[in-house]
């Protein structure tokens, strides 16, 4: 029998509804800017509530070395001051969720 061309395989992916939580906080944008253009705001929302400080500093550290995420150092300390108090240990949901 003839052989069937080959059919383009369409894939629909959900829509992105992850998204970081809105702050005044100067690091808020920075996520939107230096984290979303390799991963969605989910990844922050599956990190331990109890995650401290040091815990988003060096998993921000990470990002950029060895990872390369394009950003610049200067942006460290403020997305570390909003990822810690929007989804970590100094959030106001960590101290009810223990």
């Amino acid at each position: 029998g003839a052989a069937h061309p080959a059919m383009a395989l369409e894939i629909d992916l959900p829509a992105e509804t992850a998204l970081y939580k809105q702050s005044d906080m100067p690091g808020y944008t920075l996520p939107l800017q230096n984290c979303l253009m390799c991963h969605s705001a989910q990844y922050a929302q599956y990190q331990p509530k109890t995650s401290p400080r040091s815990y988003w500093e060096a998993t921000v550290k990470k990002m950029k070395h060895p990872f390369g995420a394009p950003f610049p150092e200067t942006d460290i300390p403020a997305m570390v001051d909003y990822l810690t108090k929007t989804y970590g240990a100094e959030s106001s949901t960590a101290a009810t969720t223990k």
